[in-house]
């Protein structure tokens, strides 16, 4: 998976956080735990392979013992960790501020929820500009340095400053805007900028690149862009990069092994023998108002109304893990969330006890999670808009019966890929995602298998590992015609919603 690299190379990783969490014991020394998600999974083996070094803030204020502690959680790994330390004022400007205020709702379509704050641009910068440094005094010229996400969009460009020669990447796992919403950044051209500072540019979809594309080619004049495919050539001045998409995956085959567990499967069982006789339609979602949670249980109510038959027949298991509730904003998402639930269950539970509307407010363990996945007859993924969505595909990976049926966002990058099989919605189209709902719980047993086995192909082979070697091979190809577009895309010209 790694032969793309240097022979004499490193991977370098950078990203917001550090692969492990930070705990203190009882004695008050720190102890460590590696942290979940995709991009540990595939990034980790590669790194004890190649070694190499991951970035990142550790997640804690204080800096005493820090840095032993994650030596010691790297002692046998062939690879180490590097701490960047950021004090609460820089946590509260540059990642609660000019990250999670101003880039995460623009880069959504929610500019209206920007707070376009001058003191969280220069903080973004300033704490950008540590990252390059410890990166500077980490790393060599035949490294390969892959930077992550949204919060560090200018480590290239403070990079380039210290004349580094190495080979720097950069991934955004959220959407790209189009411009006429990117324009309305009071920091435009600055982030153009830094981010052509890089070698190759990863999006999560075509639609994303191409919202890059036409930011730069309307805004940087002096950028040319070259190529037809799924990776593209940019000149600015004598240097050329390059640019593409690479929808990012899960751990498939891990999720499925998880997932026929004794301990999963007992609990799915119960769950299903607790509301029996009926579909249990899931939805699993962070406190985030990109989820679309409010419209999702309108459309619910909308589906209830408009087909008595679904009475008694299904129940909305609907998970929200907390987030943020100390900011205004999403404490407010929150009770709006849990008064619709009430006015829902009010208006439709009947004596015998059906009520339509489970809610579960609270982190799940991997157990709970992986038994709800598999219990569902129906996933309910319907953002607004999202990067990729991984819960999407975590659904597929986890029915294994494969007689269960995915509704998801066409707003969602996992669209680009399931759009085959999955039924998909306009999650702003309350009516529309009702229609879904009855379509799905009336639809054949023979399709439900058909569609949920080619998702769960098309998961099982674009998997987090796939995900990895295509963004080294595009990193380091001599031909990009290896890298051609998708035989349904559709020419940006004709795009009408299609989720590319």
């Amino acid at each position: 998976m790694d032969t793309h690299l240097s022979p004499s190379g490193r991977l370098v990783v950078v990203s917001n956080r550090l692969p492990v969490v930070l705990a203190k014991d009882v004695d008050g020394t720190w102890v460590t735990r590696t942290g979940s998600g995709g991009l540990v999974t595939a990034l980790l083996p590669v790194l004890r392979h190649r070694g190499g070094i991951w970035i990142g803030w550790s997640g804690v204020n204080e800096v005493a013992g820090v840095d032993e502690a994650l030596e010691r959680a790297t002692d046998d790994t062939g690879y180490t960790l590097k701490g960047v330390a950021l004090n609460t004022e820089e946590v509260n400007k540059f990642y609660l501020g000019f990250s999670n205020e101003i880039i995460w709702p623009l880069f959504h379509d929610l500019q209206s929820l920007c707070n376009f704050d001058p003191a969280y641009w220069r903080t973004y910068c300033e704490v950008n500009r540590r990252y390059a440094k410890i990166l500077a005094d980490n790393s060599c010229k035949d490294d390969f340095i892959w930077v992550h996400d949204y919060h560090l969009m200018n480590v290239a460009a403070e990079l380039r400053l210290t004349q580094s020669r190495a080979h720097i990447a950069f991934f955004l796992h959220i959407p790209f805007p189009p411009l006429d919403i990117f324009v309305k950044l009071p920091w435009r051209f600055n982030l153009l900028r830094a981010l052509l500072e890089y070698d190759l540019i990863g999006f999560q979809t075509l639609r994303d690149q191409r919202n890059f594309e036409q930011c730069v080619r309307t805004l940087m004049d002096e950028v040319c862009v070259s190529g037809q495919g799924q990776v593209l050539s940019l000149r600015v001045g004598d240097r050329v990069l390059r640019m593409g998409s690479f929808p990012i995956g899960i751990d498939s085959n891990a999720f499925e092994k998880h997932a026929i567990d004794p301990e999963v499967g007992a609990m799915a069982e119960l769950l299903n023998s607790q509301l029996s006789n009926r579909q249990l339609i899931l939805g699993v979602d962070r406190l985030d108002y990109t989820k679309g949670l409010p419209l999702r249980l309108e459309a619910l109510r909308n589906a209830l109304q408009r087909y008595p038959e679904l009475h008694q027949r299904i129940t909305l298991i609907q998970v929200v893990i907390p987030s943020r509730e100390d900011i205004p904003q999403y404490f407010d998402l929150k009770m709006r969330i849990e008064r619709l639930v009430g006015e829902i269950n009010g208006q439709f539970t009947r004596p015998g006890g059906w009520v339509p509307i489970h809610y579960v407010f609270r982190n799940l363990t991997r157990v709970e999670l992986l038994a709800y996945y598999r219990a569902a007859h129906i996933a309910l993924v319907t953002p607004l808009k999202d990067g990729m969505n991984l819960v999407a595909k975590e659904y597929c990976a986890c029915s294994v019966e494969e007689d269960s049926v995915l509704i998801l966002s066409e707003f969602a990058g996992a669209a680009a890929q399931l759009q085959n099989d999955a039924l998909l919605v306009n999650p702003y189209d309350i009516e529309g995602v009702a229609d879904a709902i009855y379509h799905a719980y009336n639809m054949d047993v023979t399709e439900r298998y058909a569609r949920m086995r080619r998702l769960r192909t098309t998961i099982r082979e674009q998997d987090i590992f796939w995900w990895v070697d295509a963004y080294l091979r595009a990193a380091f190809a001599t031909d990009l015609s290896a890298f051609p577009l998708p035989e349904d895309f559709v020419p940006h010209d004709d795009f009408a919603g299609i989720p590319y």
